[in-house]
């Protein structure tokens, strides 16, 4: 195996590859302390693979041996080995940089791959040039017989959820466009990749996927989920003591690169009635660390000058309207992936109307 030793101020995004393509497909895994799941992955990957094909370890500097595990069990795989944890944006940045694929294929590890998932991936983007990321059918490991996601459905303000979540795996079977791919298992040409500028590592860790799925359709490109690769994912619903800050920082950071100053005033009644199900949320759940929605807004305010920057920079990506970017968009939050019951009910009651309403005014008044 080739185990390369890689200091975290070598990183550098998509547009530094330092290899034009030669492999048909390079499938990227970051690691970070995966243990006994991540060996489970590769001997997955290594029942059908091509020998135009590469994997691609990204090891975010973990202390549980997992990454050793692989290098010893499985010799064709190539492991980055970073000092430091990039996140899941750096450390695909990382992989992609040292990749040779004509094709991205980004995969988590708490996956499981079934027989032929790579190949109609890889087919809707060989023969549909308007679409620019594919992503899986997304089963749960822990019950194969229900849905994870089949793409994510994005809301308007910015949340996203998994389309479909526990749902039968029978149902959602055709090919559709949807609001963002899932990180967990999708597919992108190289070019458009090094367009996009790669993964925003200053996310770090949570919509990722969604930043750079909003990106690609800002450019115009579409985003297609594919029924036919299907891929098992070790899923839970986790509530980590960082995760509200990283999604809600995230989220704001998102709308503030992508969408024009005049779309953020239209849907500014939609954006304080998402803070208004954030904040429930964070009472019903969090309660113990609502500083974690504090500290997202002051995260924004002291990093003004770089959020703006930013701004610039995603803005040059511009060839459709935002009226375009978000008529795919829902204004229905599935309110039962956190918590099911009488606050979930009642939630629908009241806010699916005023986000309705509120899309709805907000489309009719943006820039065709």
């Amino acid at each position: 195996m080739d185990s390369t030793q890689v200091p975290a101020m070598q990183t550098a995004t998509g547009s530094d590859a330092i290899a034009p393509p030669e492999m048909r497909a390079s499938v990227i895994i970051v690691n970070y302390n995966g243990g006994e799941g991540l060996v489970q992955c590769l001997r997955s990957l290594a029942t059908e693979w091509a020998a135009n094909d590469e994997i691609i370890l990204v090891d975010n500097a973990s202390v549980d041996g997992s990454a050793d595990a692989a290098e010893q069990a499985f010799p064709h795989v190539r492991v980055l080995r970073s000092e430091t944890n990039l996140g899941f944006g750096g450390g695909n940045n990382l992989g992609a940089r040292y990749s040779t694929g004509k094709y991205l294929v980004f995969l988590n590890p708490d996956t499981l791959v079934s027989p032929g998932w790579l190949e109609p991936l890889l087919s809707a983007l060989d023969q549909r040039p308007q679409v620019g990321l594919t992503t899986s059918k997304i089963l749960l490991l822990s019950d194969r017989e229900r849905i994870n996601t089949c793409g994510n459905d994005t809301h308007y303000s910015g949340l996203t959820l998994c389309r479909g979540l526990g749902l039968p795996r029978d149902m959602l079977n055709e090919p559709v466009e949807v609001g963002a791919v899932s990180g967990a298992a999708f597919a992108m040409r190289r070019e458009l990749y090094e367009l996009l500028g790669g993964f925003d590592e200053t996310f770090f860790l949570y919509m990722e996927d969604t930043d750079l799925s909003w990106r690609a359709r800002l450019l115009g490109q579409h985003l297609l989920y594919v029924p036919d690769s299907i891929v098992y994912h070790d899923y839970a619903l986790r509530f980590g003591p960082q995760k509200t800050f990283y999604q809600e920082r995230n989220r704001y950071l998102m709308l503030l690169k992508v969408l024009r100053w005049r779309t953020l005033l239209g849907i500014l009644p939609a954006l304080l009635l998402a803070e208004v199900v954030t904040w429930g949320f964070v009472l019903l759940r969090e309660r113990n660390r609502p500083q974690n929605k504090l500290r997202a807004y002051a995260w924004i305010a002291q990093h003004w000058p770089q959020v703006m920057a930013s701004r610039r920079q995603t803005q040059t990506l511009r060839r459709i309207s935002d009226r375009e970017l978000l008529a795919c968009c829902t204004h229905r939050l599935m309110y039962e992936q956190t918590g099911n019951g009488l606050a979930a009910r009642l939630a629908h009651a009241l806010l699916d109307p005023l986000f309705l309403v509120s899309q709805r005014i907000a489309l009719a008044i943006m820039e065709r």
